[in-house]
């Protein structure tokens, strides 16, 4: 009776172990793919940054390059503006003061993308990240295939997520940056 009450105990711990070591795993792989995820959305900045300043040809001609003298909201906005969007006032006043609209917006593409990519500052780079796409989503509103909801909005849920989850520290450099910000947690 003894060896097999001490031997329930540790069945019992070994299960628990390998149940544990599955469940880090699992956690591991997930980690490692919003690591990814993040990098793939600090392309996406970093790409629009790019082009809109070049002009590459893909969503901005040269011709209409922030080099060149476009502007990259003028068209967004001011097409917000004709197609009715309830907040039209709001992307007035945004255009009214362009080229500063302009520089904020192009230097928020440039920060999220860089912070994302590299996995440093992802808490500000995420805050950033979801007030361009709130802002985008209520360009672009009312939506043409959905009357409420688009994929500006999961993008924002997803950087917020980011955010919580340390994605910086998982296929980045997060861990050495939040060493080297310590005591600045919105610097993470």
């Amino acid at each position: 009776m003894t060896a097999a009450a001490s031997s329930t105990p540790v069945t019992t711990t070994a299960a628990a172990a390998e149940s544990s070591a599955a469940g880090t795993a699992a956690q591991g792989w997930g980690f490692t793919v919003l690591g990814i995820v993040r990098v793939m959305v600090g392309f996406t900045f970093l790409w629009a940054f790019l082009d809109k300043t070049f002009g590459l040809g893909f969503a901005t001609p040269t011709e209409r390059a922030w080099l060149n003298g476009g502007s990259p909201t003028t068209g967004f906005l001011g097409g917000s503006i004709e197609g009715g969007n309830p907040f039209a006032p709001a992307w007035e006043f945004f255009l009214s003061i362009n080229p500063l609209t302009d520089v904020l917006f192009m230097l928020g593409l440039l920060g999220v993308g860089v912070a994302f990519m590299l996995g440093i500052g992802t808490r500000a780079a995420a805050v950033s990240a979801a007030a361009m796409y709130v802002l985008m989503y209520l360009a672009a509103f009312p939506m043409s295939t959905n009357p409420l909801y688009d994929t500006h909005l999961l993008m924002a849920v997803v950087v917020i997520a980011m955010a919580g989850l340390a994605a910086g520290n998982h296929v980045g450099l997060g861990r050495p940056w939040s060493r080297l910000v310590k005591g600045n947690r919105f610097l993470i």
